[in-house]
């Protein structure tokens, strides 16, 4: 065994030395391939951080919320359906909530007006995300006044500004009293926007659902599961745009390394063939250019998979943000959580590295079982 490994040692010395001899042509071989990883790593660890953002987001959202619909559109929620609730078997908890949307002209943005159920804001004041208070220059004490959709203005004080860190899911929130709420979207007492229910158990999650749209035939339940999979059909979509813009890059590359791998230059039958004629066998020939080929691509790996690690979760992936994050007026500022996915760097690792490290073995072989005095002329 010790007596393998030093001989790969040496194979692998003698690889290293080769490859410095050619120096210019395996350091813009590496480059390029190193830029192909780099890309195909930067939007594979970016999307997977975003679902699993998302999915951390979603884990205290409730299991169902029912809506009401009218004419295929969202309507209020009326009085009476909460106490109709409470006689379906499965849901622990229910809660009306109030929300709504005011599109503001002075920013040209909407923002999501809210009523929090826990910790209630006191009449005539306001807690706004950070990036709203970054956009109208807002502080706490500060005094902001909205047009309601009648036309009556209403002047509220800053209580709060939200963290920062929660900018994700509030940049664009204001939260506020209910009695403020009703009184600025003229809703009446006992009508709710929607109904958000807790199952006690996650396995009858559908079940209840199913028992909602038959006791609730004009609404529309909606699961967590189903806003996951939503999300999981936005990445992926957005995940594919650059994926398919960078096809054409991925597809010269492939054809550049093919090439590089299936056709062995003058030079380096020559090689093969002084080193025949020395006394190499064919299997160590074969493993020298295998070697020479896997480390071109281990080395292209590592770079690549390293630079678009600190691309993603420590640059924000500037260069992918406006496709797969998005646009909006009111744009959070977040940083992502370092995720890797074991399974992803397989797939990555075997898509990138086996097939150029295998398509040297052929060529390989065959100028590795010429006659040396043929190969070297």
């Amino acid at each position: 065994m010790n007596a393998w490994i030093a001989k790969q040692q040496y194979l692998i010395d003698f690889t290293l030395s080769s490859l410095a001899r050619r120096k210019a042509k395996n350091l813009g071989l590496l480059i390029v391939y190193t830029l192909i990883v780099f890309l195909l790593a930067s939007v594979m660890l970016f999307t997977h951080a975003l679902r699993h953002e998302a999915a951390h987001v979603l884990d205290g959202a409730p299991e169902v919320v029912l809506q009401r619909m009218v004419a295929g559109r969202h309507d209020l929620i009326p009085p009476g359906y909460l106490e109709r609730l409470g006689r379906i078997r499965g849901v622990q908890n229910k809660e009306g909530r109030l929300w709504g949307y005011y599109y503001d002209p002075v920013v040209k943005a909407n923002y999501t007006f809210m009523v929090p159920n826990r910790e209630p804001v006191p009449a005539g004041t306001l807690v706004v995300g950070a990036a709203l208070a970054k956009a109208r220059g807002l502080a706490v004490g500060n005094v902001i006044s909205f047009r309601s959709y009648s036309g009556k203005l209403f002047g509220f004080s800053v209580a709060r500004i939200l963290s920062p860190d929660t900018e994700l899911v509030s940049a664009d929130l204001v939260l506020l009293n209910e009695g403020d709420f009703r009184n600025f979207f003229e809703i009446a007492p006992g009508y709710f926007t929607d109904i958000a229910l807790s199952v006690a158990n996650p396995q009858e999650v559908r079940n209840v659902a199913t028992k909602l749209a038959q006791q609730f035939p004009d609404s529309r339940p909606i699961l967590r599961d189903e806003i996951l999979r939503t999300y999981e059909s936005i990445f992926n979509w957005r995940e594919g745009i650059v994926l398919a813009l960078a096809s054409l890059a991925i597809l010269a590359f492939a054809i550049f390394a093919w090439e590089k791998a299936s056709g062995l230059s003058a030079e380096e039958k020559r090689e093969i063939g002084i080193l025949k004629a020395i006394g190499w066998e064919t299997g160590d020939v074969i493993k020298m250019k295998f070697w020479e080929g896997a480390l071109v691509s281990l080395a292209a790996f590592v770079f690549g998979y390293v630079l678009a690690y600190l691309h993603v979760f420590h640059t924000s992936a500037m260069l992918f943000t406006p496709v797969l994050k998005g646009w909006a007026v009111l744009y959070p500022h977040f940083d992502l959580p370092p995720v890797i996915d074991g399974f992803q760097v397989a797939t990555l690792f075997f898509f990138t590295v086996f097939p150029y490290a295998a398509a040297t073995l052929v060529p390989i072989w065959r100028a590795a079982i010429t006659d040396p005095d043929s190969v070297m002329r």
